[in-house]
């Protein structure tokens, strides 16, 4: 080296790029979420003997009752935590209707269904609407996560890049809708089943007859699907488009970028015989399900009342669930000769049950950490100090609730996990809002909206580091702030325009869902 060149000097990071460094520190400084819950449960039973050590008490909203703090650290609760340990785990809502649902869900994915779903929907759809059904398609794939992310993301580059276009727009748009639209689908996903187990866990606090039905949000979310595919659409073409295609955009130096011979394969035969199958089942069980509703003496209607709000197809709908992705993916699987005996069935479910140990172990601190709460009375303590705390500050409806939808937005940014992120903020915001008189379903759409509008911009999104790699296909220099750049248009969008139809389904007084409450009468007394 000539030792009269100069030493170049070291560039300059932007303040945004420092700004996202520092999330990205501190977010992996925190513990895995299965250690949080684990030292969350510890923490419950060191306050609780604190709590009791002050008795810290207060009058129950509903009955007048004092209730006291009850301390753990002592014989009893030493005695209670030994013997409950197991049934914690074993009788945790969300615990088997998430297991049963993603047994179903894994039969359609192992066959192909899903995926042979997905590619059809892309790759038949015209040119002119290019990117509104990527981001359609995203949305719909979230109901399956992994597909959307692994399946969906690479394939929408593909098409982009084989219509003339930059492949990192195409990506782009599909990571907005399968992440950024998280919370919005037509058909009800695993995530659905596990929010709404802590949300009764937690609403139970207040309520121990209060139950959350899978379902509780389903009208929000299908309206939900049409705004995140419109402002989706709106930001790819108006916004991102703009930056990444003008002059060219970045540089195609990736190994994609290079490969221009590289193109997306059509439906075998034999995946278009296996969803000619799968169409058939879906009319058979949709049918059925017609037949049993339909009908004022339906057979999936409420037997005593007749209703459907309350009927067994609302309370079994982890079942109904189960038996369409079961349905689905072996009709699909015959068709298309993936499935061949009751052999590929088991292995469908088995594959996918055995992504779950992390889960399961997950789970099981989660569980303690819940059930710990409720022993204490802590939960019920600090809802009924916290909303007295609301209420003195007199803030109404739609800005509380707004403020939340940030606040969720902003955890989401250094914790990843949605079901981890709820199972700590259920216990706590979902009591204390029951007592302001807003029902756990209302609460939970609201902390959806925040956790889902953030998740394309967070580095501790669990599938975060994968979408770089694919962006680096074909931009060999991208990193995370490329990724963050690219998608901070779709997160502050989708942030602004959710919350715009929060505010406007609150001023119209419209259930979140199917017998979801728009109020309760619950009030903060003490």
């Amino acid at each position: 080296m000539n030792a009269a060149e100069p030493t170049p000097a070291p560039e300059k990071r932007r303040l945004t790029d420092r700004f996202l460094d520092l999330i990205e520190r501190v977010g992996n400084a925190l513990p895995d979420p299965t250690t949080l819950f684990a030292l969350s449960a510890l923490a419950v039973i060191v306050l609780s003997g604190i709590a009791a050590q002050f008795d810290l008490s207060v009058a129950h909203p509903t009955t007048g009752e004092v209730i006291h703090p009850v301390n753990l650290l002592s014989v009893d609760g030493l005695h209670r935590i030994l013997t409950g340990l197991v049934t914690n785990f074993t009788s945790f809502a969300p615990l088997g209707t998430v297991l049963v649902a993603l047994i179903g869900i894994g039969v359609a994915e192992v066959s192909g269904f899903i995926g042979a779903v997905m590619r059809l929907l892309v790759l038949k759809s015209p040119r002119s609407l290019l990117t509104p059904v990527v981001v359609f398609s995203g949305v719909l794939s979230n109901a399956a996560s992994e597909v959307g992310y692994v399946l969906l993301v690479p394939l929408a580059a593909l098409i982009f890049k084989a219509a003339g276009r930059h492949p990192v727009l195409g990506l782009a748009a599909a990571f907005a809708g399968v992440s950024g639209g998280y919370s919005a689908n037509f058909v009800l996903g695993t995530i659905d089943p596990l929010l709404a187990g802590l949300s009764q866990e937690a609403a139970q606090i207040i309520d121990p007859a209060y139950t959350v039905s899978p379902a509780a949000n389903y009208y929000f979310m299908f309206m939900s699907t049409f705004l995140i595919t419109a402002l989706g659409w709106w930001v790819t073409e108006k916004l991102v488009a703009p930056r990444l295609e003008a002059n060219g955009g970045p540089e195609l130096d990736g190994e994609g970028g290079e490969d221009a011979d590289e193109a997306i394969k059509p439906l075998a035969p034999e995946e278009k015989r296996g969803l000619k199958f799968a169409f058939v089942a879906f009319l058979v069980f949709t049918g059925l399900m017609l037949w049993g509703l339909l009908p004022a003496d339906g057979f999936l209607r409420d037997p005593a009342t007749g209703s459907v709000l309350h009927s067994p197809f609302l309370k079994g709908i982890v079942a109904i669930i189960f038996f369409y992705g079961v349905g689905l993916g072996v009709a699909y699987g015959v068709g298309a000769g993936t499935v061949r005996s009751d052999r590929d069935v088991i292995k469908g479910m088995s594959q996918q049950m055995s992504t779950l140990g992390g889960y399961m172990v997950l789970v099981f601190f989660a569980a303690q950490f819940v059930a710990f709460f409720n022993w204490t009375n802590l939960g019920l303590i600090f809802a009924v100090e916290g909303a007295q705390v609301l209420k003195s500050a007199g803030l109404h409806q739609v800005p509380l609730l707004l403020t939340f939808i940030l606040l969720s937005a902003i955890i989401n940014l250094v914790m990843g996990s949605a079901s981890a992120k709820w199972a700590l903020m259920a216990p706590v915001f979902i009591p204390m809002f029951m007592l302001l008189g807003y029902p756990p379903e209302l609460i939970q759409i609201a902390y959806r909206v925040g956790d889902s509008v953030t998740n394309v911009i967070s580095p501790m999104m669990s599938y975060f580091a994968l979408i770089i790699a694919f962006v680096q296909r074909y931009v060999s220099k991208a990193g995370i702030g490329t990724l963050v750049s690219l998608m901070l248009p779709y997160s502050i969008t989708f942030l602004i325009g959710w919350s715009i139809m929060f505010v406007i389904w609150l001023s119209l007084g419209l259930p979140v869902g199917p017998g979801a409450p728009t109020t309760l009468n619950i009030g903060a007394g003490g």
